[in-house]
């Protein structure tokens, strides 16, 4: 039996732009998601109901379609990411990453020796797998959040650290850390986000933006290749124009 490829890094890989879909922390719901043709699906650990004893269905789910399982950790915590992998995630978000040594702490953790320190074990993506521990570091996928002003400080020492496959602007926290708080919008915190990202894709490294319908083609042009959405407001939309067109038909 061979690994699982992850689907994101395949992309990556080909140059292509990786799409991630967050809003589900269920099983049954990633069914019914299964059919988009997205790449990833974003399973909250850090601000949602996501633990270990989940992520064995979440991530069979995942596979089930194809897609990449992908958990944002609570905290740029050895433990937590390692085991996080070992109950079947094929990728880690981690939170606030705002130095090049918390960068590094990420690769220890997410990678076997000789790249990182990641316990010696098999994760359910390596059952059967005989080479597994051979090849695991090609399949697992590291993404560090870059949502402080002080990691836009620290930019270019974090973009040195290897084997990161994604440096992920997060525009909320970060308009948070420069005192706009819920205003991404800001021209300063625009500026801050495009300077980031394009500082990101210069050094030759992968850049992932939080986007919309409305704003995705702006952030490839970019050059961003990780591109992340909810599909609630999906839902949203279709839900008020299902009621705005119900009612124009009842008015006749």
């Amino acid at each position: 039996m061979n690994i699982r490829p992850n689907r994101i890094k395949q992309k990556l890989a080909a140059g292509q732009v990786a799409t991630i879909v967050s809003g589900t922390n269920d099983p049954d719901l990633i069914d019914q998601l299964g059919t988009l043709d997205v790449d990833g699906i974003w399973l909250e650990g850090e601000h949602g109901g996501v633990d270990y004893a989940d992520l064995g269905n979440l991530t069979r789910a995942c596979d089930l379609w194809g897609k990449t399982s992908i958990v944002r950790v609570m905290d740029n915590d050895y433990a937590t990411i390692y085991r996080t992998l070992d109950r079947g995630a094929q990728g880690i978000v981690v939170p606030h990453v705002n130095t090049r040594a918390e960068a590094e702490a990420v690769v220890a953790a997410g990678k076997f020796a000789p790249l990182g320190k990641r316990g010696m074990y098999t994760s359910r993506q390596g059952f059967g797998v005989g080479d597994y521990l051979k090849v695991a570091n090609d399949q697992s996928l590291l993404i560090v959040l870059i949502e402080d002003i002080v990691a836009i400080r620290n930019l270019d020492d974090i973009l040195k650290v290897d084997h990161i496959d994604c440096f992920f602007v997060a525009p909320n926290d970060l308009a948070t850390s420069m005192g706009q708080i819920g205003n991404m919008g800001h021209p300063d915190v625009q500026k801050t986000v495009d300077g980031a990202l394009i500082k990101i894709v210069r050094s030759g490294r992968t850049a992932g933006m939080l986007v919309s319908v409305d704003n995705v083609e702006r952030y490839t042009q970019l050059g961003v290749r990780v591109v992340m959405t909810s599909f609630f407001p999906w839902v949203q939309a279709g839900a008020k124009a299902l009621v705005e067109r119900g009612a124009a038909g009842a008015r006749g």
